[in-house]
This record gives C-alpha cells, sequence and structure tokens, in this order.
C-alpha cells in the first residue's frame, strides 16, 4: 500500500520521509545513509540523545505533524489564510506541509514523491481538496486581530513586492497590527536600540505601506508603516541556511510556546552546546528585553542558526517588541528561577540564576552589568531612534521600577 509521502531534503540532501498512515497519522523516519554518516548535517538538537547520538525511534503522531515538522508551519490568521488559499483545514498540518513545503523556515524542504503535485484527499466531510497553492497575485488574507509577516523581495526600485506564492522571499514583511497601534515603530526603534549596544541585530527598515507592492487598500487604515527584517535564514550556499527555534528544540508544539520550558532550560542549552560566547549574547538579549518590557520572548522567539550545516550558533535577533505600552503590568513569557515577574530580575537573581544553571557567575554578572550600562547609555537619545513618545513613556514607567536598571 502506498501512503502520501513528503521527501524530507535538508539543503539538498534527502535526509529522511514523512507520511501518512491510516488513522490520519504522521510518521517521519530518517534515511539510513544520513544515520550512517557520522558527518551528517544537524537537522536538530531535539534528535540528539543523552550520549550525542542520533535519536531515530521516533513515534507517529496523531493529526498534527511531530513537533519539529508542526514549528515550521505559520501559526493563527496567516495560518488560517494560507491554509485556505491551499483548500487545507489549518489543523491537518501533513497537507498544510505538503502545500507550503518549498519555502519554509531554514534549509528545510518537504516535496511530494509523487510525479503530480497534486493529491485528492478526503477531509471530514468526505470532500476532496486538492493540494496546490491558487495563482492569485492578490493577497486575500483576514485582518482579525493579528499582525501577518511573510516573505517578500526587495524590487529593482527600492520599494518592496511580495510573491504571489510565497517562495524566495529573502525579506520577511511586519505589517500593523489591527488591535495595538504603531507596532511596526515600536519594533523598528527596539530593534535599533538593541543594535547600537552591540546585540547581532539583521538588516531591518520602516517603510511606508505605500511602497509595498500587491496589499489590499484596507490595510491603510490600521497603520502608515510596515516593518522589514532581512531573512537571516536565506543566502547560504544552496541559498538557505538552517535555523531551528527552541520550540523544536524542546519538542513542544507551537501553542506550548509559554510552557515546558524556562529562560534556564535556554542558557543550560546554549552554555553546553555552543559556549561562552553565545551565552554573553543571550543574557545580553534577555536583559534588554527585560529593560524595553517586552513579555513576549517565548520559545519561539530564540533561535539556533547552523552556518556550516553542523555545528549551532545563536541566531541573529528578531522580534523585538516593548509590550508593557499595550498590556499593562506585563510579565515575562517564560519563567527566570520561579518567576515571570520584571521586578524580580535583580543581580541577587542572577547570581542564583548562575548557581542553579551552573554557569560562570562573574562572566554572567559582568554581561548584566555592561548591558544595563549600554543601555542606559543609548537610552538617553532613544528618541533619535524614531521611538514615539507614548511607548518611551510606557518604558521609562517600567524602569523606574526595575531593580535591575537601578544597577
Amino acid at each position: 500500500m502506498t501512503f502520501p509521502t513528503l521527501q524530507i531534503l535538508l539543503n539538498e540532501r534527502e535526509i529522511g520521509t514523512l507520511s501518512q498512515l491510516p488513522g490520519d497519522r504522521n510518521l517521519f523516519v530518517f534515511n539510513e545513509d544520513y544515520v550512517n554518516d557520522i558527518a551528517r548535517p544537524t537537522l536538530s538538537l531535539s534528535f540528539k540523545d543523552k550520549a550525542g547520538g542520533l535519536i531515530t525511534n521516533i513515534r507517529p503522531t496523531q493529526t498534527r505533524l511531530p513537533t519539529f515538522f508542526s514549528n515550521l508551519l505559520p501559526e493563527g490568521e496567516m495560518r488560517t489564510y494560507l491554509a485556505e488559499r491551499a483548500n487545507v483545514k489549518p489543523e491537518r498540518e501533513f497537507y498544510l506541509l505538503w502545500a507550503l513545503g518549498e519555502d519554509l523556515p531554514g534549509a528545510i524542504r518537504a516535496v511530494p514523491i509523487a510525479d503530480s503535485r497534486l493529491l485528492q484527499l478526503n477531509d471530514d466531510r468526505d470532500k476532496s481538496a486538492n493540494i496546490e497553492l491558487e495563482e492569485d497575485p492578490l493577497l486575500r488574507f483576514s485582518l482579525a486581530g493579528v499582525q501577518l509577516k511573510f516573505s517578500a523581495l526587495k524590487n529593482a526600485h527600492g520599494g518592496l513586492t511580495i510573491p504571489a506564492n510565497g517562495c524566495g522571499g529573502d525579506w520577511i514583511i511586519k505589517l500593523p497590527d489591527t488591535r495595538f497601534e504603531n507596532v511596526p515603530e515600536n519594533e523598528y526603534a527596539m530593534m535599533e536600540l538593541a543594535r547600537h549596544i552591540g546585540i547581532d541585530v539583521p538588516e531591518t527598515a520602516l517603510v511606508p505601506l505605500d511602497t509595498i507592492d500587491g496589499l489590499p487598500t484596507e490595510i491603510e487604515q490600521h497603520g502608515k508603516h510596515a516593518f522589514v527584517i532581512k531573512r537571516f535564514d536565506r543566502g547560504g550556499i544552496n541559498g538557505r541556511v538552517h535555523i531551528e527555534d527552541f520550540a523544536q528544540i524542546y519538542a513542544v508544539y507551537p501553542q506550548q510556546k509559554y510552557k515546558n520550558a524556562s529562560y534556564r532550560n535556554i542558557a543550560e542549552v546554549i552554555w553546553l552546546e555552543l559556549g561562552e560566547v553565545d551565552l554573553v549574547e543571550f543574557i545580553r538579549r534577555f536583559v534588554f528585553n527585560s529593560l524595553i518590557g517586552n513579555g513576549d520572548m517565548h520559545l519561539k522567539n530564540w533561535s539556533l542558526i547552523y552556518p556550516d550545516g553542523r555545528h549551532p550558533q545563536l541566531a541573529p535577533a528578531y522580534d523585538f517588541v516593548s509590550t508593557i505600552p499595550y498590556i499593562h503590568n506585563d510579565t515575562l513569557a517564560l519563567n527566570f528561577l520561579k518567576s515571570k515577574r520584571f521586578q524580580d530580575l535583580s543581580l541577587e537573581g542572577f547570581k542564583l540564576f548562575a548557581n542553579k544553571t551552573n554557569l560562570p557567575e562573574h562572566v554572567l554578572l559582568e554581561t548584566v552589568a555592561n548591558t544595563v550600562a549600554d543601555f542606559k547609555a543609548v537610552w538617553d537619545n532613544s528618541l533619535e531612534f524614531g521611538i514615539e513618545t507614548k511607548i518611551k513613556d510606557a518604558i521609562d514607567k517600567h524602569l523606574a521600577n526595575l531593580p535591575l536598571f537601578k544597577l
């Protein structure tokens, strides 16, 4: 019996297959030549056992894909929009991956083994659907309560064009939020502040919406600008660079990105797998986001990148937004020790954090102090980065109650 099957490619190398079995079960299996290759490229630290070997005994999952592959798919309204275009139910992740498999994050591609890209399937109501994206040049998506983001290409005139099929984009465009004002402006200012204190930030820009081709006119009702950021998972030898986020590393589904792990867990992985340089960068980013009041640094907002295909580094920074102007009394996305309160971040807390994680205390404390000092020096001139008065006032109020800022 032949099952619907996707060939999983890491860059141009086939490393395994993902099949849908009877009963809507999904099974991923590594290829034998990948398993036996001691110099194989790394798919994910989640497939690494305690002895450093490759975990190959992978259980089937029901309806949803295994966590690594589930986290490659978009979330929320973007998932709904793309699923509608592909004639696929959003919860049927295998077929959504089938439709989107040529333009996934990192160096992964999911390619149907069958000669044709069309596959007939039955949904819960026994209606068939074709797995093929529409050739519609317009982006017809829902604007319901979420900041949408998708790939884009810079055009020859310096504006931005969104490809109809979503493939090959080397920038990410983030449109205005339908609930909160000036989120693109907020993110641009926070990322520029981070860049100026030495954090590794990709190229970014704030662009007027009228420079982006193909957008529905109603988007202009929600703001004047879009935030754009250069994709750091594109441009490698094969045009792609492999990445994975910490939801993939900890094998949790996107809906659990605020659970099942803490900043301590992230720090331990970085210290064990990457070393001191990346640990320092992690602490700098954590302190910076605590200072600006970013309550959304969940597991999917921390990633590793594999420039050589095998050895991880901390990926460049992304999704730095001050959330406290929109959500009063917001908290950390994950636990720091046993608390999510920004007000519990102190030098004594970081000492305890270092001891509990077996991290070098002197390195950690020096990094915290230096980051706070660097932030203060830049924050005095923060209006130069385009930060809006309402956002600056909210952060100033936050800083006044933050022990960390008093170092």
